[in-house]
Protein backbone atom coordinates (compact mmCIF):
# COMPACT_ATOMS: atom_id res chain seq x y z
CA UNK A 1 0.00 0.00 0.00
CA UNK A 2 1.33 3.14 -1.21
CA UNK A 3 1.52 6.74 1.06
CA UNK A 4 -1.03 7.87 -0.92
CA UNK A 5 -3.48 5.14 -0.63
CA UNK A 6 -3.22 5.26 3.38
CA UNK A 7 -4.11 8.71 3.18
CA UNK A 8 -7.00 8.21 0.88
CA UNK A 9 -8.10 5.86 3.14
CA UNK A 10 -7.64 7.44 6.48
CA UNK A 11 -9.72 10.65 4.69
CA UNK A 12 -12.37 8.59 3.33
CA UNK A 13 -12.97 6.85 7.21
CA UNK A 14 -12.98 10.81 8.46
CA UNK A 15 -15.97 10.88 6.85
CA UNK A 16 -17.45 7.28 5.92
CA UNK A 17 -17.33 6.76 10.53
CA UNK A 18 -19.56 9.83 11.46
CA UNK A 19 -21.61 8.85 8.27
CA UNK A 20 -22.37 5.14 9.44
CA UNK A 21 -22.96 6.70 12.94
CA UNK A 22 -25.75 8.58 11.41
CA UNK A 23 -27.43 5.52 9.23
CA UNK A 24 -27.04 3.08 12.49
CA UNK A 25 -29.00 5.19 14.72
CA UNK A 26 -31.42 7.14 12.08
CA UNK A 27 -32.69 4.06 10.17
CA UNK A 28 -34.51 2.56 12.94
CA UNK A 29 -35.28 6.02 14.70
CA UNK A 30 -37.20 6.17 11.27
CA UNK A 31 -38.88 2.81 11.29
CA UNK A 32 -40.53 3.97 14.38
CA UNK A 33 -37.97 1.37 16.89
CA UNK A 34 -35.42 4.01 18.08
CA UNK A 35 -32.06 2.08 19.91
CA UNK A 36 -31.45 3.18 23.64
CA UNK A 37 -29.87 5.94 24.96
CA UNK A 38 -27.40 4.00 26.06
CA UNK A 39 -26.37 2.30 22.65
CA UNK A 40 -26.70 5.58 20.89
CA UNK A 41 -24.46 7.84 22.72
CA UNK A 42 -21.99 4.95 22.38
CA UNK A 43 -22.63 4.68 18.43
CA UNK A 44 -22.39 8.61 17.82
CA UNK A 45 -19.25 8.57 19.88
CA UNK A 46 -17.87 5.91 18.11
CA UNK A 47 -18.20 7.22 15.08
CA UNK A 48 -16.43 10.54 16.30
CA UNK A 49 -13.77 8.19 18.26
CA UNK A 50 -12.96 6.45 14.75
CA UNK A 51 -13.01 10.09 12.96
CA UNK A 52 -10.88 11.61 15.29
CA UNK A 53 -7.77 8.77 15.21
CA UNK A 54 -7.94 8.98 11.74
CA UNK A 55 -7.41 12.54 11.53
CA UNK A 56 -4.87 12.36 13.84
CA UNK A 57 -2.86 9.47 11.99
CA UNK A 58 -3.37 11.33 8.80
CA UNK A 59 -2.03 14.11 10.47
CA UNK A 60 1.17 12.80 11.63
CA UNK A 61 1.42 11.22 8.52
CA UNK A 62 1.22 14.43 6.42
CA UNK A 63 2.99 16.05 9.36
CA UNK A 64 6.29 13.88 8.13
CA UNK A 65 6.15 14.57 4.56
CA UNK A 66 5.93 18.65 5.10
CA UNK A 67 2.20 18.50 4.76
CA UNK A 68 2.45 17.80 0.95
CA UNK A 69 -1.65 18.43 0.59
CA UNK A 70 -3.07 14.27 -0.92
CA UNK A 71 -6.05 14.99 -3.26
CA UNK A 72 -8.61 11.86 -2.85
CA UNK A 73 -10.21 10.94 -6.08
CA UNK A 74 -14.32 9.86 -4.91
CA UNK A 75 -17.07 8.94 -7.27
CA UNK A 76 -18.73 10.85 -9.92
CA UNK A 77 -21.47 13.19 -7.85
CA UNK A 78 -23.83 13.01 -11.32
CA UNK A 79 -23.10 13.38 -15.06
CA UNK A 80 -25.07 16.21 -17.12
CA UNK A 81 -23.78 16.10 -21.09
CA UNK A 82 -19.78 16.82 -20.50
CA UNK A 83 -20.42 18.10 -17.24
CA UNK A 84 -19.93 15.81 -14.41
CA UNK A 85 -19.56 16.76 -10.53
CA UNK A 86 -17.05 14.44 -8.76
CA UNK A 87 -16.88 13.87 -5.01
CA UNK A 88 -12.86 15.37 -4.23
CA UNK A 89 -11.30 15.28 -0.75
CA UNK A 90 -7.98 17.22 0.29
CA UNK A 91 -5.87 16.54 2.95
CA UNK A 92 -3.73 19.18 3.92
CA UNK A 93 -2.30 21.32 6.42
CA UNK A 94 -5.67 23.38 6.72
CA UNK A 95 -8.38 20.42 6.55
CA UNK A 96 -7.13 18.17 9.01
CA UNK A 97 -5.79 19.86 11.86
CA UNK A 98 -9.46 21.38 11.33
CA UNK A 99 -11.16 17.65 11.65
CA UNK A 100 -9.13 16.24 14.14
CA UNK A 101 -10.37 19.42 16.89
CA UNK A 102 -13.60 19.24 15.16
CA UNK A 103 -13.90 15.37 15.82
CA UNK A 104 -12.62 15.50 18.79
CA UNK A 105 -15.07 18.26 20.07
CA UNK A 106 -18.04 16.51 19.11
CA UNK A 107 -17.15 13.50 20.80
CA UNK A 108 -16.51 14.78 23.91
CA UNK A 109 -19.80 16.75 23.52
CA UNK A 110 -21.29 13.55 22.18
CA UNK A 111 -20.33 11.52 26.18
CA UNK A 112 -21.94 15.41 27.39
CA UNK A 113 -25.39 15.49 26.09
CA UNK A 114 -25.86 11.75 26.71
CA UNK A 115 -26.21 12.82 30.74
CA UNK A 116 -27.31 15.63 29.92
CA UNK A 117 -30.40 14.83 28.06
CA UNK A 118 -31.17 11.46 29.76
CA UNK A 119 -34.76 10.62 29.84
CA UNK A 120 -35.33 13.45 27.18
CA UNK A 121 -38.55 13.11 24.06
CA UNK A 122 -36.27 14.25 21.84
CA UNK A 123 -33.20 12.46 22.76
CA UNK A 124 -32.77 10.30 19.62
CA UNK A 125 -33.68 12.91 17.44
CA UNK A 126 -30.74 15.36 18.86
CA UNK A 127 -28.17 12.84 18.08
CA UNK A 128 -28.98 12.06 14.69
CA UNK A 129 -28.83 15.77 14.05
CA UNK A 130 -25.18 15.83 16.44
CA UNK A 131 -24.25 12.89 13.75
CA UNK A 132 -25.86 14.95 10.57
CA UNK A 133 -24.39 18.59 11.74
CA UNK A 134 -20.72 16.19 12.12
CA UNK A 135 -21.01 14.75 8.94
CA UNK A 136 -21.75 17.52 7.34
CA UNK A 137 -18.59 19.83 9.21
CA UNK A 138 -15.92 17.02 8.19
CA UNK A 139 -17.25 16.68 4.47
CA UNK A 140 -17.56 20.67 4.34
CA UNK A 141 -13.59 20.87 5.48
CA UNK A 142 -12.55 18.11 3.48
CA UNK A 143 -14.09 19.26 -0.01
CA UNK A 144 -11.76 19.99 -2.65
CA UNK A 145 -14.59 21.32 -4.64
CA UNK A 146 -17.34 23.97 -4.22
CA UNK A 147 -19.99 21.84 -5.09
CA UNK A 148 -19.12 19.21 -2.15
CA UNK A 149 -18.51 22.18 0.47
CA UNK A 150 -21.84 23.34 -0.58
CA UNK A 151 -23.30 20.17 0.40
CA UNK A 152 -21.46 20.11 3.53
CA UNK A 153 -22.44 23.86 4.05
CA UNK A 154 -26.35 23.00 4.04
CA UNK A 155 -25.91 19.75 6.41
CA UNK A 156 -24.21 22.27 9.33
CA UNK A 157 -26.97 25.01 8.58
CA UNK A 158 -29.73 22.29 8.53
CA UNK A 159 -28.89 20.56 11.81
CA UNK A 160 -27.65 24.19 13.30
CA UNK A 161 -31.53 25.41 12.84
CA UNK A 162 -33.36 21.89 14.01
CA UNK A 163 -30.84 21.96 16.97
CA UNK A 164 -32.54 25.65 18.12
CA UNK A 165 -35.83 24.25 17.87
CA UNK A 166 -35.35 20.84 19.36
CA UNK A 167 -37.63 22.22 22.46
CA UNK A 168 -40.69 22.88 19.72
CA UNK A 169 -42.92 23.26 22.43
CA UNK A 170 -41.62 26.01 23.73
CA UNK A 171 -42.81 29.42 21.18
CA UNK A 172 -39.49 31.68 21.52
CA UNK A 173 -37.24 28.65 20.28
CA UNK A 174 -39.41 27.78 17.36
CA UNK A 175 -39.18 31.52 16.72
CA UNK A 176 -35.39 31.56 17.42
CA UNK A 177 -34.73 28.69 14.92
CA UNK A 178 -37.03 30.11 11.80
CA UNK A 179 -34.60 33.34 12.16
CA UNK A 180 -31.35 31.43 12.22
CA UNK A 181 -32.90 28.90 9.39
CA UNK A 182 -34.34 32.38 7.72
CA UNK A 183 -30.70 33.49 8.18
CA UNK A 184 -29.23 31.28 6.90
CA UNK A 185 -31.28 30.68 3.65
CA UNK A 186 -30.49 34.77 2.97
CA UNK A 187 -26.39 34.16 3.18
CA UNK A 188 -26.14 31.11 1.31
CA UNK A 189 -27.19 32.53 -1.45
CA UNK A 190 -23.52 34.03 -1.34
CA UNK A 191 -22.00 30.67 -1.92
CA UNK A 192 -24.78 29.55 -4.31
CA UNK A 193 -23.73 32.05 -6.66
CA UNK A 194 -20.32 31.68 -5.94
CA UNK A 195 -20.08 28.41 -7.11
CA UNK A 196 -22.11 29.54 -10.36
CA UNK A 197 -19.36 31.80 -11.19
CA UNK A 198 -16.43 29.84 -9.91
CA UNK A 199 -18.43 26.57 -13.00
CA UNK A 200 -18.47 29.95 -15.39
CA UNK A 201 -14.72 30.69 -14.80
CA UNK A 202 -12.92 27.76 -15.14
CA UNK A 203 -15.59 25.26 -16.26
CA UNK A 204 -15.37 23.54 -12.96
CA UNK A 205 -15.90 23.60 -8.92
CA UNK A 206 -12.66 22.13 -8.34
CA UNK A 207 -10.27 24.49 -5.83
CA UNK A 208 -7.13 23.42 -7.60
CA UNK A 209 -8.04 24.75 -10.98
CA UNK A 210 -9.18 28.30 -9.13
CA UNK A 211 -6.34 28.74 -6.32
CA UNK A 212 -4.34 25.29 -6.11
CA UNK A 213 -4.25 23.12 -3.16
CA UNK A 214 -1.03 24.11 -1.39
CA UNK A 215 -2.57 25.46 1.80
CA UNK A 216 -1.45 28.60 2.62
CA UNK A 217 0.11 29.43 -0.22
CA UNK A 218 -2.03 29.14 -2.93
CA UNK A 219 -1.90 30.96 -6.37
CA UNK A 220 -5.01 32.82 -8.05
CA UNK A 221 -5.64 31.35 -11.00
CA UNK A 222 -8.39 33.45 -11.74
CA UNK A 223 -8.55 37.32 -13.26
CA UNK A 224 -8.27 39.70 -10.19
CA UNK A 225 -12.18 40.99 -11.01
CA UNK A 226 -12.98 37.07 -11.04
CA UNK A 227 -11.42 36.73 -7.76
CA UNK A 228 -13.04 39.91 -5.93
CA UNK A 229 -16.89 38.74 -7.23
CA UNK A 230 -16.00 35.36 -5.83
CA UNK A 231 -14.63 36.87 -2.35
CA UNK A 232 -17.01 39.64 -2.09
CA UNK A 233 -19.60 36.80 -2.39
CA UNK A 234 -18.13 34.05 0.26
CA UNK A 235 -18.00 37.17 2.40
CA UNK A 236 -21.45 37.86 2.12
CA UNK A 237 -21.89 33.71 2.86
CA UNK A 238 -19.80 34.10 5.46
CA UNK A 239 -21.65 36.99 7.45
CA UNK A 240 -24.59 34.85 8.50
CA UNK A 241 -22.84 31.95 9.53
CA UNK A 242 -20.32 34.15 12.09
CA UNK A 243 -23.09 36.49 12.92
CA UNK A 244 -21.72 39.85 12.23
CA UNK A 245 -23.57 43.05 11.87
CA UNK A 246 -26.64 43.24 10.28
CA UNK A 247 -27.09 39.46 10.33
CA UNK A 248 -26.37 39.04 13.99
CA UNK A 249 -29.69 38.98 15.84
CA UNK A 250 -30.35 35.14 15.95
CA UNK A 251 -26.85 33.52 17.87
CA UNK A 252 -28.22 34.88 21.12
CA UNK A 253 -31.78 33.44 20.32
CA UNK A 254 -29.44 30.43 19.02
CA UNK A 255 -29.08 29.92 22.92
CA UNK A 256 -32.55 28.76 23.04
CA UNK A 257 -31.45 25.30 22.07
CA UNK A 258 -29.91 22.50 24.55
CA UNK A 259 -26.34 23.49 26.24
CA UNK A 260 -24.73 20.76 24.45
CA UNK A 261 -25.90 21.70 21.22
CA UNK A 262 -25.23 25.74 22.10
CA UNK A 263 -21.64 24.61 22.48
CA UNK A 264 -20.38 22.68 19.79
CA UNK A 265 -22.39 25.05 17.07
CA UNK A 266 -21.93 28.34 18.28
CA UNK A 267 -18.99 28.36 20.85
CA UNK A 268 -17.22 25.96 18.18
CA UNK A 269 -17.77 25.15 14.95
CA UNK A 270 -21.00 26.38 13.11
CA UNK A 271 -19.92 29.80 14.19
CA UNK A 272 -16.86 29.39 12.70
CA UNK A 273 -17.34 27.73 9.40
CA UNK A 274 -17.13 31.07 7.38
CA UNK A 275 -14.14 31.43 8.58
CA UNK A 276 -12.71 28.49 7.26
CA UNK A 277 -14.20 29.09 3.62
CA UNK A 278 -12.77 32.25 3.78
CA UNK A 279 -9.34 30.47 4.55
CA UNK A 280 -9.47 27.73 1.90
CA UNK A 281 -9.72 30.67 -0.42
CA UNK A 282 -7.13 32.97 1.30
CA UNK A 283 -5.19 32.87 -2.71
CA UNK A 284 -8.21 34.55 -3.84
CA UNK A 285 -8.23 37.05 -0.91
CA UNK A 286 -4.65 38.07 -1.81
CA UNK A 287 -6.14 39.42 -4.87
CA UNK A 288 -8.94 40.76 -3.96
CA UNK A 289 -8.38 44.04 -1.95
CA UNK A 290 -12.22 44.76 -1.78
CA UNK A 291 -13.05 41.92 -0.13
CA UNK A 292 -9.82 42.13 2.01
CA UNK A 293 -11.04 45.48 3.29
CA UNK A 294 -14.81 44.16 3.81
CA UNK A 295 -13.86 41.82 6.16
CA UNK A 296 -11.91 44.17 8.19
CA UNK A 297 -14.63 47.08 8.34
CA UNK A 298 -17.17 44.58 8.68
CA UNK A 299 -15.51 41.98 11.31
CA UNK A 300 -14.09 45.23 13.26
CA UNK A 301 -17.38 46.97 13.61
CA UNK A 302 -19.15 43.67 14.52
CA UNK A 303 -16.74 42.79 16.90
CA UNK A 304 -17.40 46.82 18.55
CA UNK A 305 -20.95 45.34 19.14
CA UNK A 306 -20.39 42.50 20.29
CA UNK A 307 -18.32 43.55 23.05
CA UNK A 308 -20.39 46.64 23.53
CA UNK A 309 -24.03 44.75 23.65
CA UNK A 310 -22.65 41.83 25.41
CA UNK A 311 -21.80 43.95 28.59
CA UNK A 312 -25.79 44.32 28.96
CA UNK A 313 -26.81 40.97 28.31
CA UNK A 314 -28.98 39.87 32.01
CA UNK A 315 -28.37 36.07 31.39
CA UNK A 316 -24.82 33.96 31.12
CA UNK A 317 -25.53 31.98 27.90
CA UNK A 318 -26.33 35.37 25.61
CA UNK A 319 -22.81 36.55 27.29
CA UNK A 320 -21.57 34.18 26.00
CA UNK A 321 -23.13 34.37 22.27
CA UNK A 322 -21.71 37.94 22.33
CA UNK A 323 -18.48 36.71 23.22
CA UNK A 324 -18.48 34.35 20.67
CA UNK A 325 -19.55 37.04 17.89
CA UNK A 326 -16.35 39.18 19.05
CA UNK A 327 -14.00 36.67 18.57
CA UNK A 328 -15.55 35.49 15.48
CA UNK A 329 -15.34 39.17 14.31
CA UNK A 330 -11.45 39.37 15.39
CA UNK A 331 -10.79 36.02 13.64
CA UNK A 332 -12.47 37.66 9.97
CA UNK A 333 -10.32 40.85 10.95
CA UNK A 334 -6.84 38.83 11.13
CA UNK A 335 -7.94 36.74 7.76
CA UNK A 336 -8.56 40.54 6.11
CA UNK A 337 -5.28 41.38 7.39
CA UNK A 338 -3.60 38.72 5.39
CA UNK A 339 -2.86 36.24 8.11
CA UNK A 340 -3.33 32.62 7.73
CA UNK A 341 -1.81 30.38 10.44
CA UNK A 342 -2.95 32.91 12.95
CA UNK A 343 -6.32 32.67 11.96
CA UNK A 344 -6.27 28.74 12.21
CA UNK A 345 -5.06 28.56 16.11
CA UNK A 346 -7.24 31.44 16.98
CA UNK A 347 -10.67 29.25 15.64
CA UNK A 348 -8.94 26.18 17.63
CA UNK A 349 -8.09 28.01 21.12
CA UNK A 350 -11.23 30.16 20.81
CA UNK A 351 -13.40 27.13 19.93
CA UNK A 352 -12.34 24.94 22.81
CA UNK A 353 -12.17 27.61 25.46
CA UNK A 354 -15.80 28.79 24.35
CA UNK A 355 -16.94 24.94 24.83
CA UNK A 356 -16.05 24.86 27.93
CA UNK A 357 -17.57 28.11 28.97
CA UNK A 358 -21.00 27.30 27.62
CA UNK A 359 -20.81 23.37 28.82
CA UNK A 360 -19.99 24.60 32.11
CA UNK A 361 -22.54 27.59 32.47
CA UNK A 362 -25.12 25.80 34.51
CA UNK A 363 -22.70 24.85 36.86
CA UNK A 364 -20.99 28.13 37.05
CA UNK A 365 -24.62 29.91 38.09
CA UNK A 366 -24.90 27.82 40.51
CA UNK A 367 -21.37 28.05 42.07
CA UNK A 368 -22.05 31.96 41.49
CA UNK A 369 -25.78 32.11 43.40
CA UNK A 370 -23.84 29.99 46.25
CA UNK A 371 -21.02 32.11 46.52
CA UNK A 372 -23.77 35.32 46.48
CA UNK A 373 -25.39 33.59 49.51
CA UNK A 374 -21.83 32.97 51.50
CA UNK A 375 -21.35 36.93 50.98
CA UNK A 376 -24.58 37.72 52.11
CA UNK A 377 -26.65 38.32 49.08
CA UNK A 378 -24.16 41.53 48.22
CA UNK A 379 -22.74 42.03 44.68
CA UNK A 380 -19.41 43.50 43.64
CA UNK A 381 -19.59 46.56 42.83
CA UNK A 382 -19.39 47.13 38.91
CA UNK A 383 -19.41 48.84 35.93
CA UNK A 384 -17.48 49.33 33.24
CA UNK A 385 -14.03 51.43 32.49
CA UNK A 386 -13.96 53.73 31.16
CA UNK A 387 -17.72 54.05 30.76
CA UNK A 388 -17.99 53.82 35.25
CA UNK A 389 -16.44 57.59 34.77
CA UNK A 390 -18.73 59.16 32.82
CA UNK A 391 -21.76 60.97 34.50
CA UNK A 392 -24.57 58.81 35.83
CA UNK A 393 -27.63 59.88 33.15
CA UNK A 394 -24.56 58.87 30.33
CA UNK A 395 -24.17 55.69 31.89
CA UNK A 396 -27.95 55.29 31.83
CA UNK A 397 -27.95 56.31 28.03
CA UNK A 398 -25.35 53.79 27.18
CA UNK A 399 -26.87 51.22 29.00
CA UNK A 400 -30.18 51.71 27.33
CA UNK A 401 -28.80 51.51 23.86
CA UNK A 402 -26.98 48.65 24.63
CA UNK A 403 -30.11 46.73 26.05
CA UNK A 404 -31.47 47.29 23.16
CA UNK A 405 -28.63 45.96 20.97
CA UNK A 406 -27.55 49.12 19.37
CA UNK A 407 -30.98 49.32 17.45
CA UNK A 408 -29.83 47.09 14.76
CA UNK A 409 -33.13 44.84 14.59
CA UNK A 410 -35.22 47.53 15.12
CA UNK A 411 -33.44 49.95 12.10
CA UNK A 412 -33.31 46.27 10.35
CA UNK A 413 -37.41 45.90 11.04
CA UNK A 414 -38.40 49.66 9.84
CA UNK A 415 -36.16 49.96 6.87
CA UNK A 416 -35.61 46.78 5.37
CA UNK A 417 -38.25 44.00 6.84
CA UNK A 418 -41.18 46.36 6.67
CA UNK A 419 -40.11 47.81 3.50
CA UNK A 420 -39.96 43.94 1.78
CA UNK A 421 -43.20 42.33 3.81
CA UNK A 422 -45.14 45.92 2.28
CA UNK A 423 -43.55 45.31 -1.33
CA UNK A 424 -44.26 41.61 -1.50
CA UNK A 425 -48.20 42.14 -0.09
CA UNK A 426 -48.59 44.73 -3.01
CA UNK A 427 -47.05 42.06 -5.62
CA UNK A 428 -49.08 39.16 -4.18
CA UNK A 429 -52.23 41.71 -4.56
CA UNK A 430 -51.67 42.78 -7.99
CA UNK A 431 -51.14 39.01 -9.19
CA UNK A 432 -54.44 38.40 -7.55
CA UNK A 433 -55.52 41.16 -9.27
CA UNK A 434 -54.12 40.21 -12.68
CA UNK A 435 -55.74 36.43 -12.41
CA UNK A 436 -59.28 37.96 -11.71
CA UNK A 437 -58.44 40.17 -15.03
CA UNK A 438 -57.32 37.04 -16.99
CA UNK A 439 -60.45 34.68 -15.65
CA UNK A 440 -62.73 37.33 -16.56
CA UNK A 441 -63.60 37.89 -12.91
CA UNK A 442 -65.07 41.13 -11.81
CA UNK A 443 -63.04 42.92 -9.43
CA UNK A 444 -65.54 42.52 -6.58
CA UNK A 445 -66.10 38.55 -7.64
CA UNK A 446 -65.05 36.07 -5.50
CA UNK A 447 -61.06 35.51 -4.91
Amino acid sequence: MTGHDLISGLVIAQLAAPAASLAVIGLPALLGRPLDERTTTRLVGAGFAAGFLAAVSTLAILASRDFRPEIVQGATWFAVGHHEATIHLVADALSVPYVCFSSGLIWLVNAFAGKYLHREPGFTRFFILLALFGTGMNLMVLADSIDVLFAGWECVGISSALLIGFFHERGNAVRAALRAFTTYRICDVGILVASVVIHRAVGSGDFDRVFGTNWPHGTCLVPATTATVICLLLVFAALGKTAQVPFSGWLPRAMEGPTPSSAIFYGALSIHAGAYVLLRCEALLDHAPLASVALIVIGGGSALHAAFVGKAQTDLKSMLAYASMTQASLILVEIGLGWRVIPLMHVIGHAIVRSLQILRSPSALHDRNELDAALGGHPGPGGLWPVSLLPTSWQQAIYRVALDRGYEEMMIGRFVVGPAIRLLDAAATAERRWIRWLSGVPSGGER
